[in-house]
C-alpha cells in the first residue's frame, strides 16, 4: 500500500488509528506509521493494548489477539502510541478513530451516527474510521446519502462529506484487498483505493504467532 501511495507523489499520510490489534507485525506497524505518517490517532485496539481500556470489551477472539499484541509490544511501539489521541485535525479536516459523539468506540454505519458526527463538527470534510467499511456520506440541509464506497469510487469534495477510508489490515466490506484513500485538495476530489496482498502469508504468520484462526480465515472474505 506504502509503494502504491508513493506512487501518487502525496504531501502527506493520516491515520487513524487501530495501528495495532489484529495482525502479527504489530512493531513493523508501529515502526511504518511512526516513519511515514505525519498524523496519527489511536483507535480503540491501541488503547487495549495500551492497557488504557479493558479486554473484557472486546469478543473472545480480539481480546485474545490484544492480550498477544501487549506482551509482543516493544517500549519503542509503546512509546509512539501512549501519546496519541482518538481525535484530531489537519489540513482543515477534522479526524476521529470512530466518531464525533464517540471518538473511541462509535460505528458510523447508521445515519443517526452520521448525523450526530456531522452536528458536532464545523468541518466540511470529516475522516473516521473504526468501522473497517470503506463510506462515503454527504450532507445536504437535512439529508444525508451515500453509503458504501467500493474500490475506485471518485467523489468531488463539494458542500460536506463525511469518509471512512476502509481497513488496510481487516476491511470489512467485502473487499478482502487493503483500503485507503487519496485526498486531492487542489482538485477537490476523493478516491477510494484498494491494494492486493498476500493473505495468505499473513494467515501463515497469524497461524505461526497463535493468533485466533476466525481472525485469519476472514481476511480472505473482507468481513
Amino acid at each position: 500500500m506504502l509503494q502504491e501511495i508513493d506512487a501518487e507523489g502525496v504531501d502527506a499520510i493520516w491515520c487513524l488509528g487501530d495501528t495495532v490489534g489484529y495482525g502479527p507485525r504489530p512493531n513493523e506497524c508501529c515502526d511504518a506509521v511512526r516513519s511515514r505518517s505525519s498524523y496519527s490517532l489511536v483507535g480503540n485496539h491501541d488503547l487495549v493494548v495500551l492497557g488504557e481500556l479493558t479486554v473484557s470489551d472486546f469478543n473472545d477472539d480480539a481480546a485474545d489477539a490484544a492480550i498477544w499484541t501487549r506482551g509482543a509490544l516493544t517500549p519503542q511501539s509503546r512509546a509512539f502510541l501512549e501519546p496519541l489521541k482518538p481525535a484530531g485535525e489537519a489540513a482543515g479536516v477534522d479526524l476521529f478513530h470512530a466518531s464525533a459523539r464517540d471518538p473511541v468506540w462509535e460505528y458510523v454505519l447508521t445515519e443517526d451516527a452520521a448525523r450526530g458526527t456531522f452536528d458536532l463538527s464545523d468541518a466540511a470534510l470529516i475522516l473516521v474510521g473504526h468501522s473497517h467499511v470503506a463510506l462515503a456520506l454527504s450532507e445536504k440541509g437535512d439529508r444525508i446519502s451515500g453509503g458504501v464506497a467500493p474500490a475506485g469510487s471518485e467523489i468531488e469534495l463539494e458542500g460536506r462529506w463525511l469518509l471512512n477510508p476502509g481497513s488496510v489490515g481487516q476491511p470489512r466490506d467485502g473487499d478482502p484487498r487493503a483500503a485507503w484513500l487519496l485526498l486531492d485538495f487542489d482538485r477537490r476530489f476523493a478516491a477510494f483505493r484498494r491494494v492486493a496482498y498476500s493473505i495468505e502469508r499473513t494467515q501463515a504468520e497469524m497461524g505461526e504467532r497463535g493468533l485466533p484462526e476466525p481472525l485469519a480465515a476472514r481476511l480472505a472474505r473482507g468481513e
